[in-house]
């Protein structure tokens, strides 16, 4: 007996590669910040404003593309 799942290998797949990029650019912006002795001017870095909200924009866009997949038929 064949079960029918909302989801495939493939989906999850796309989603495990989504959810490793987010986690990637959260990891990208952390670091340390800056308290009441000391500015610490690396929270205005390029990595952190720029290029980490990219980065987990795209592994959401990737999620929702893994959510959205369908496998084509064979016809």
């Amino acid at each position: 007996m064949k079960k029918n799942f909302a989801f495939g290998k493939t989906n999850y797949v796309l989603l495990a590669i989504g959810m490793a990029v987010i986690i990637i650019g959260f990891i990208l912006m952390s670091g340390t910040g800056s308290n009441e002795e000391m500015f610490n001017p690396d929270i205005f870095s390029v990595r952190r404003i720029k290029v980490a909200p990219v980065v987990c924009f795209l592994g959401f866009i990737f999620m929702i593309y893994g959510i959205l997949y369908k496998k084509k038929d064979k016809a």
